[in-house]
């Protein structure tokens, strides 16, 4: 069982823009005073440059154009919605946002199978969305693949019964609580569990000062510090800042690299940037159009390919 891959599936946006139905529960957006076509043009700059810095450092990038007829604003954040399993699995999930159930495309699936992946089987939870039941994909659920855990912050897009359900499908462990952030003056649930907290091999970034529970954040720190994590706090001024959102990736020849944005990186201090360098190279692109109006960063434009090759 392998905690990262070399291989990343990207969406590049044709529509991208801040996406009203998302705004209700995501506090990290802010409305820019761009207008839609100049905002796409910036993000897709950004994208083209991120996908280059990547691909520079031997990580293979499967870029895959979005569709206009659909309307997807969000569509450069694929990983809410498929990801792809070391067994074949392929795991389609149920949307928040209307807007975004769009996003699902059986092409996608075919791109793949061209490219030599070998699918067995699809799991899809969508049809959760009729009981407006939700779980967006790795945006809500952080595997520790090594030690068959997921880690969950329930939220209006992240529901226990479904945590629980891809769980028992995938034989884990789940590690569920509460993450907040403080919106004028109030604890509001984060979105996404892969905006406060971040998956390594060997160490965990997590933003600790969300998690409200003494109870649940002390069964947090067990289950990391029992399976032999390196516990790499933030604060909620960084996580702010994207320094959760961040993805462990290998290349081609299995080098380690952590992947985020400049912002992210921008935010950390010297000592945690030490702490992260002693596993791997940390690679950073600037996303500050597509972080300020999609309110996702660098982890959330990437979906993790796990699937064999024939």
């Amino acid at each position: 069982m392998k905690q990262i891959t070399n291989t990343i599936l990207m969406i590049r946006p044709v529509a991208f823009r801040m996406n009203e139905q998302t705004a209700v529960n995501n506090y990290f957006m802010e409305d820019v005073s761009m207008k839609n076509k100049a905002v796409n043009l910036a993000a897709q700059k950004e994208f083209d440059a991120f996908v280059e810095v990547l691909r520079t450092n031997g990580i293979e990038v499967i870029v895959i154009e979005d569709t206009l007829e659909n309307d997807t604003p969000d569509s450069i954040f694929p990983n809410n919605w498929i990801s792809f399993h070391a067994n074949g699995t392929v795991v389609l999930y149920p949307m928040f946002a209307e807007n975004r159930r769009k996003e699902r495309r059986e092409d996608l699936l075919d791109t793949l199978e061209e490219r030599g992946f070998h699918i067995e089987q699809v799991i899809d939870y969508s049809s959760a969305e009729k009981d407006n039941l939700f779980l967006e994909g790795t945006g809500s659920i952080l595997m520790d693949r090594l030690n068959e855990k997921v880690y969950c912050a329930l939220s209006d897009r992240a529901h226990e019964e479904l945590i629980i359900e891809f769980c028992e499908d995938f034989e884990c462990t789940p590690v569920i609580f509460g993450a907040f952030q403080t919106v004028k003056n109030e604890r509001l649930p984060i979105y996404h569990t892969n905006v406060m907290m971040c998956m390594g091999e060997k160490y965990a970034v997590i933003c600790l000062d969300s998690i409200d529970d003494k109870k649940e954040k002390k069964n947090v720190l067990n289950h990391l510090k029992n399976d032999g994590k390196e516990i790499i706090s933030i604060t909620e001024e960084q996580m702010h800042h994207f320094a959760g959102n961040m993805l462990q990736v290998a290349d081609k020849d299995e080098n380690r690299y952590l992947v985020m944005s400049s912002a992210a990186y921008k935010s950390l201090t010297k000592e945690q940037i030490k702490k992260l360098e002693k596993y791997n190279p940390i690679l950073h692109s600037s996303l500050d159009t597509i972080e300020t109006c999609g309110g996702g960063s660098a982890r959330c434009m990437m979906a993790e390919v796990f699937l064999p090759k024939r």
